[in-house]
């Protein structure tokens, strides 16, 4: 194999708009947060240190490494309440009335068409 035909490895340069992308943070319901919350990395220390470096560097290029972490930290964290959150909701409604869960069904619905809006 000769040296041309080998792949190239490109380096990616991540800028503030990829923070934006990808699936949007959970939203939480207030009667469950406590518990959904408990013990879930907010990465606000990985956010603290990521401002703190654009603060130092003005422009990002040079805080590469901590976006990738934000970046990692955030996924990660939003898998985790994701899943805690479905199994907190199937939890209560499975101890709510029939009318009261239908009801909580229908208004999560609405909230989730209006957050894919």
């Amino acid at each position: 194999m000769d040296v041309d035909s080998q792949p190239t490895v490109e380096e990616t340069i991540l800028v503030g708009d990829d923070l934006m992308m990808g699936p949007p943070s959970t939203v939480t319901p207030q009667e469950i947060a406590s518990h959904v919350l408990e013990g879930v990395d907010l990465c606000d220390v990985i956010l603290r240190n990521l401002f703190l470096c654009l603060q130092i560097n003005v422009i990002e290029p040079f805080c590469q490494d901590e976006l990738a972490l934000y970046w990692q930290c955030a996924e990660k964290r939003d898998k985790e309440l994701r899943q805690r959150l479905q199994d907190s909701e199937r939890k209560l409604g499975l101890s709510m009335p029939l009318g009261q869960a239908k009801e909580r069904a229908g208004q999560l619905e609405s909230e989730v068409t209006s957050l894919e809006r």
